[in-house]
């Protein structure tokens, strides 16, 4: 049975419903008792190794409730996080702003250079197409 050891560091992820990014918080180990892994941020842990009932990872489940778990962080959990914390940042750029019509014009160029628009975007083209041949 392996237990947590002062230095590990952990990470647990969580998400308000569905529709929500997933929201990652990292923190380390600090100090341990007979039962308990304190973490860095105050968070107490079952230091017995335990598997997850959401993805049979194996996790660490928290003292006070059971089915909030903690994983091992690795690389790979880093480079997740990070992607997901642009995605947020970005979501929430984007939802405390209002474009004035220049602002817009340029991120639609951008699309349109990068050929992220849908065939339909882009008919403008074709429009004057019709109007310059008639």
């Amino acid at each position: 049975m392996e237990m947590l050891k002062v230095g590990d560091k952990l990470y647990n992820v969580s998400q308000n419903g569905f529709s929500d990014f997933m929201r990652y918080t990292f923190s380390e180990v600090v100090r341990l008792t007979k039962t308990l892994a304190i973490l860095e941020n105050g968070e107490r842990l079952r230091n017995i190794k335990t598997t997850s009932a959401l993805n049979k990872e194996v996790c660490y489940a928290q003292a006070n409730n059971r089915w909030v778990y903690w994983y091992i962080t690795t690389d790979e959990i880093l480079q997740k996080a990070e992607e997901e914390e642009e995605k947020i940042v970005a979501n929430d750029w984007f939802s405390q702003r209002s474009f004035n019509l220049e602002e817009k014009r340029m991120i639609y160029g951008l699309f349109k250079e990068k050929g992220l628009l849908q065939k339909s975007e882009t008919d403008s083209d074709s429009i004057k197409e019709i109007i310059w041949d008639h």
